[in-house]
């Protein structure tokens, strides 16, 4: 269990409804930042991420590609 502050990739994949693959992904891909790592474990601050994912779901409703995605919010 993590804090309140922090989520893993693990609880991101279920409230998301989304398989852990697609959140490392997303990682990978720079979409979703990793605060920290604790042995196998990453970490996200809570916020952050459902804000993103709010964006990144949408995005990908809509058909946007990640590297699309990734341009509209990481600017690169």
């Amino acid at each position: 269990m993590t804090s309140s502050r922090f989520t893993t990739a693990k609880e991101i994949a279920k409230k998301y409804d989304l398989s852990y693959q697609t959140i490392n992904r997303y990682s990978d891909a720079g979409l979703l930042h990793v605060a920290f790592k604790k042995g196998n474990i990453r970490y996200f601050e809570r916020q952050r991420t459902e804000k993103r994912m709010a964006h990144i779901i949408h995005m990908t409703r809509d058909g946007y590609s990640l590297l699309l995605i990734r341009k509209k919010l990481v600017g690169i």
